[in-house]
């Protein structure tokens, strides 16, 4: 699962020397800059390809004695390949590549860079918005407006039925990947309600005894991930067509392709599997 690591600590100002050492988080157009050194890429550290005034940068964080800041670039500042030491890369693609610990602070850099980004001006009355100081947040100076990081909350539940589990196929999906059900919150509605409003919807049957797992921050772009388990509770398995290409019962040893081991929805359907077979066993 992606995580904060031990021993990050977030800040609102800078730890050091803005010109100084530290982790830095270069974000462009949804990409992140990493520098090509050895067999695998890596976070800069010391000097960029890039002038530091020629974007927004936050200090979040402290992070192994270095601070920790995100460096937002507009999508002309650097050309697509800024240097032969360095490239662009979507943060899914470095899950496993990175260090899990920074994969972890890179998922907070992303989402405050898609903050900022979205929230350059009042969406009161057009104003360009500023940092407010001892705040992460954005002030309007015109009309006092203040904006913070947006984070959407989305269940995800894994419904059992005897020793079987109900596993759903998105055509989002890589292909031939099942993964437990999921779905945003809508305003007004509990993480409980949307439980069973978006099982209905996807897959028109009834659950019960609802059991929180774990949550876990979800930087596409700024989503919180809250994991249940439930049981089934009634109903026929229909899959809705707008929803999910397909749905299924799956034995415990008859699972099909699952997410990859940093989502929650691995770890959480990995969970559940054991626990049946604990109990298959005793």
């Amino acid at each position: 699962m992606v995580v904060t690591p031990r021993g990050f600590e977030p800040r609102l100002d800078d730890a050091g020397d803005p010109s100084g050492d530290g982790y830095w988080f270069v974000v462009q157009q949804g990409k992140l800059l990493v520098m090509r050194g050895g067999e695998t890429p890596s976070l800069p550290t010391t000097a960029l390809p890039v002038d530091r005034s020629a974007g927004v940068i936050q200090c979040f964080g402290e992070y192994d004695g270095l601070p920790c800041r995100v460096l937002v670039l507009e999508p002309d500042t650097l050309p697509e390949n800024p240097d032969a030491g360095y490239e662009w890369r979507g943060l899914r693609s470095l899950f496993g590549v990175l260090p899990d610990a920074e994969v972890g602070i890179a998922s907070r850099a992303m989402q405050l860079a898609e903050w900022a980004r979205t929230h350059r001006h009042c969406g009161c009355c057009g104003t360009p918005m500023q940092r407010q100081p001892g705040e992460r947040a954005m002030l309007c100076p015109a009309c006092g407006f203040s904006a913070y990081p947006r984070i959407a909350p989305a269940m995800m539940v894994l419904v059992k039925r005897d020793d079987r589990i109900l596993l759903g196929r998105s055509s989002r999906f890589v292909k031939g990947v099942y993964s437990a059900l999921a779905g945003f919150v809508e305003a007004g509605e509990s993480l409980e309600e949307c439980v069973h409003r978006e099982v209905r919807e996807e897959v028109d049957i009834e659950v019960t005894n609802l059991r929180y797992f774990r949550s876990q921050s979800w930087p596409f772009p700024h989503s919180l991930m809250l994991a249940f388990v439930a049981d089934y509770a009634g109903g026929e398995l229909r899959p809705n067509p707008d929803e999910l290409v397909d749905a299924r019962w799956f034995g415990l040893d008859e699972l099909p392709p699952l997410p990859g081991q940093f989502s929650i929805s691995r770890s959480l359907i990995e969970w559940v599997v054991d626990d049946l077979r604990s109990k298959r066993r005793a």
